[in-house]
Formats: structure tokens, C-alpha cells, sequence
């Protein structure tokens, strides 16, 4: 292996010998070092060669357009040290590697987290609770859906021109810009002094659902610890907010013909019918606002609601109440006019009666969603106290006593839960039985209201059909 001295010129005019795969053009200066010419390619390298422990080691310095030949020779040297003092050049390499690579990822890795501190600095509580509802929307029922949609409201206006009306900003609107960190109970309980006063009702309602609200942030990784855990606490409820009370709104016997006379009258008769059986059936609000029309069986007089209890449950449809049913079903299959038609049929739609009971042409879901307005209008137009919707459902309960009728009959009809070991286990009540209990609960408050009772269709029961 001839050694030569490594010049400018020798080193440009070097190349790979005719027949073989590289040629090197060794240094005579520094041992080890060599230029590295390979068949069909004009780049020529810097290397160095040497045994560790025992073995040839190659490595590649660098390539001559970039290397001049001092410094390849004093890197030739410098791993020419290494291996004296026992190292392998190869493995300091990589450890170099390693570390600047580990380096790197360290200084990614405090970026990527400095960048998460900022984030959760400054994420503010509308963008969560947003986020919080996406994530439990499939879980909650539609009323908790519009109650966190509700409460979150800003200041809006209504209407145009001399109609136009500012709506008040919703309770909880105050706080959603402001950073999710904000959340502590001194800031809460400075917002429940604000808005109690006010609405203290709506304020109860909102604490809640705030309280619910932060409990989910500090179960997910990206928030916990975020809002502070104490944030609505008991202590915060217990000292701005009003003790809750039982509710007793409910319509007394003599209140009956006013409250049917009003309710009559509302120009839609979807919600006087919707109204009217709420405080026959005791149903819950959306128990019947559910309701759908292959739920009512008009030949064996049963209804079929889906309840919070069991699920579903099967009560009796009363004389009165289907007669109310029979008339919006016509309505509801009674084609539209031929102006309606058109433009659904400008709007690529078809029209079909709708599958709700208690339909609603403005609403997104086709059904009856919000009926309290027109109910309030209908109490205040009576003269009578305010009555809510489940104040319809106290009504039916409360006036089911003067018919005398069992308790247990009430709460299956109502769909409560059994209250006593007799109810559980040794009361199987066939419907027929809750027929006429229903139906005499029905004829009372029809009584008491002065209306005229239906006639009663024909029981269901076996027909003879006579032969031809």
C-alpha cells in the first residue's frame, strides 16, 4: 500500500483505477488517512482506517470538495487519539448523535409543553364548554341540552324596526370569557351575589350545571387542575344561594273551568290538546312531547310512554283525551295546500305526516319543544296563580283523591316507583283496571270543569261477523 504525500494537485487529479470498484491514494503524513475514488462517480472522500480491538475500522471524514487537507488530517489524528485512549470512534459518534438528538427532543418536548401551559393559561370557559357539550351532547336528554345552551346566552335583540327589543344576556354568559383558570370559588361566589338577586331561580339552575361542568374538566387530562376543584363548592351554594323549597304549584278543584276555558282557547290546538293532556295523563313534559303516533292505540285505548323509571310504560287513553288525539291525527293527515306543497317541493322536500304526536312546523325536530309560553299567557289571561308544566302533573296527582282512587293506581299511571313492599311485589294491575280509575279521574275534572264528556267509543272487545 503505497503512501504518498497529499497535495492539491494529487488529490484533484486521483482517480478510481481502471477494473476495480475504489482506489485510495494513502497519506504518507498521518497513518491511516486516505482519498477514497469509486468507479462511476466523481466525488472522492476522506477516510480513515484503523483496528479497534482487534478489528479494521473505516470511517468516512468527509467529502474533499468540502474538506481541505489540513483539517482532514488533523480529524484523521483526532480519531487516531481516540482509539488510543480505548474508544471506538464509531461508537463516540453515536453517542454524540444520540445526545444532540436527545437535545432536540428535550427542547421539543419543553416547547410542546410551555405551549400546552399557554394553551391552558389561556383557554377560556366558552371555548371548554363548548367542547364540554360536544363530548356529552349523545349522553344527555334534549331539556339538559337547551338548559346548557340557554344559560350561556349573550345579550341579543329581537325583531326589526319598532319591534325590535334587546333580550337580556343569559346568567352564566358573564363568565365565559374569561379564562378557564379564573374559575375559583371567590370568583363564582362574586357572580352568584351579581345574579341572585336577580334570577335566583335561573342562578340555582346555572350553579349546577357549572358544578357539573368543572367536575368534568378535572376528570380529562387537557383541563384538570385547570378551574379550581373547590370552585362550587357546597360552602358557595349554602351562602348565596336560596334554600330550595318543595314545589307546590298545582290547579285546585275550583280552578278547573278557568284554567280549561283558557287553555281552550290558545289558537294552536296542538298545545291546548298537548296542555290539556298533561293534566289528564299526570305524564311528565317531555314524556309527551316524545310521544309518537304508533304509540296510540286507538282500537285498545292504551298509550305507550317512555319514561325515566322503567323505560316505558303502558297506560290507558281516556274518552276525552282520545278524542283530542283523533282530531290531530286528522289534522296531521290532511294534506297541505297546494301553495304549501309547491314550496316544499321549490325546497327539494316532500311532505308526509309527521311521525309526532304533538307536532311543530318551527321547530328543528318537527315535534312541540317549548309550550310554557303559551301555557303562562293562558294562566295570566285566567286570573289564576302561575302553574308550570309539572305543575300539571302535581294537579292530576293531587285531584286523583277526591275520585278516591288507590295510590298505587295514581303512581302506576304516573309512572312513579312503588313506594311499599304490597306495590312491589303483590299489585299486578291489568290495564283495564287503570281504565276505569283513569277514566273516572277524566269524567271528574271534566265535570269539574263543565265540560261535556265525549261519547265513549265502543269497548274494545270480540266482534261477530255474521256469515254472507
Amino acid at each position: 500500500m503505497a503512501k504518498v504525500k497529499l497535495t492539491a494537485g494529487r488529490v484533484a487529479n486521483f482517480q478510481c483505477e481502471e477494473g476495480k470498484a475504489q482506489s485510495f491514494l494513502w497519506c504518507d503524513t498521518v497513518p491511516g488517512l486516505a482519498v477514497r475514488a469509486t468507479v462511476g462517480s466523481t466525488a472522492k472522500r476522506y477516510i480513515f482506517q484503523a483496528k479497534v480491538k482487534g478489528q479494521t475500522m473505516r470511517l468516512t471524514i468527509g467529502p474533499v470538495s468540502a474538506w481541505g487537507i489540513d483539517a482532514a488530517q488533523t480529524e484523521a489524528r483526532r480519531l487516531q487519539i481516540l482509539i488510543d485512549q480505548g474508544e471506538d470512534p464509531r461508537q463516540v459518534k453515536a453517542d454524540k448523535a444520540a445526545a444532540k438528538d436527545a437535545a432536540i427532543l428535550a427542547k421539543e418536548a419543553d416547547a410542546i409543553a410551555l405551549t400546552k401551559q399557554q394553551i391552558r393559561a389561556s383557554v377560556t370557559v366558552g371555548e371548554v364548554w363548548e367542547t364540554y357539550i360536544e363530548a356529552r351532547r349523545a349522553k344527555w336528554g334534549e331539556r339538559t341540552l337547551f338548559d346548557h345552551l340557554k344559560v350561556i346566552k349573550p345579550e341579543r335583540t329581537k325583531g326589526e324596526g319598532e319591534n325590535q327589543k334587546t333580550l337580556t344576556a343569559a346568567v352564566l354568559s358573564s363568565l365565559m370569557p374569561l379564562p378557564l383558570s379564573a374559575l375559583t370559588s371567590d370568583r363564582v361566589s362574586e357572580w352568584l351575589e351579581e345574579e341572585t338577586p336577580k334570577r335566583a331561580t335561573q342562578a340555582a339552575l346555572a350553579f349546577r350545571l357549572l358544578r357539573a361542568f368543572i367536575n368534568w374538566c378535572n376528570e380529562r387530562d387537557e383541563y384538570k387542575g385547570i378551574a379550581a376543584p373547590d370552585a362550587c363548592a357546597r360552602k358557595v351554594s349554602r351562602e348565596h344561594l336560596p334554600k330550595a323549597k318543595a314545589k307546590s304549584d298545582a290547579l285546585q278543584r275550583e280552578q278547573l273551568r278557568l284554567w280549561f276555558e283558557a287553555v281552550r282557547r290558545i289558537p294552536n290546538p296542538t298545545i291546548a290538546a298537548y296542555l290539556q293532556g298533561l293534566l289528564i295523563t299526570g305524564a311528565r313534559r317531555n314524556e309527551l312531547t316524545g310521544l309518537r303516533w304508533e304509540e296510540v292505540d286507538f282500537q285498545w285505548n292504551s298509550i305507550t310512554i317512555r319514561d325515566k323509571v322503567e323505560g316505558e310504560r303502558t297506560i290507558p287513553l281516556t274518552p276525552y283525551f282520545a278524542s283530542l288525539l283523533r282530531h290531530l291525527q286528522r289534522r296531521n293527515e290532511t294534506p297541505p295546500t297546494v301553495r304549501r306543497l309547491n314550496t316544499l317541493k321549490e325546497a327539494g322536500k316532500s311532505w308526509e305526516p309527521s311521525p309526532w304526536v304533538f307536532t311543530s312546523q318551527t321547530s328543528a325536530t318537527g315535534r312541540l319543544e317549548e309550550p310554557s309560553i303559551a301555557h303562562r299567557k293562558a294562566i295570566a289571561a285566567a286570573g289564576l296563580p302561575v302553574v308550570s308544566l309539572h305543575g300539571l302533573r302535581r294537579s292530576f296527582g293531587s285531584l286523583s283523591e277526591w275520585c278516591e282512587v288507590p295510590v298505587g293506581v295514581v303512581a302506576q299511571i304516573m309512572g312513579h316507583k312503588p313506594s311499599a313492599t304490597a306495590e312491589k311485589h303483590y299489585r299486578e294491575r291489568p290495564l283495564d283496571l287503570l281504565r276505569m280509575w283513569h277514566s273516572r279521574i277524566e269524567a271528574w275534572i271534566l265535570e269539574q270543569a263543565s265540560i261535556e264528556q265525549p261519547t265513549e267509543d265502543a269497548k274494545p272487545g270480540l266482534r261477530v261477523i255474521t256469515a254472507a
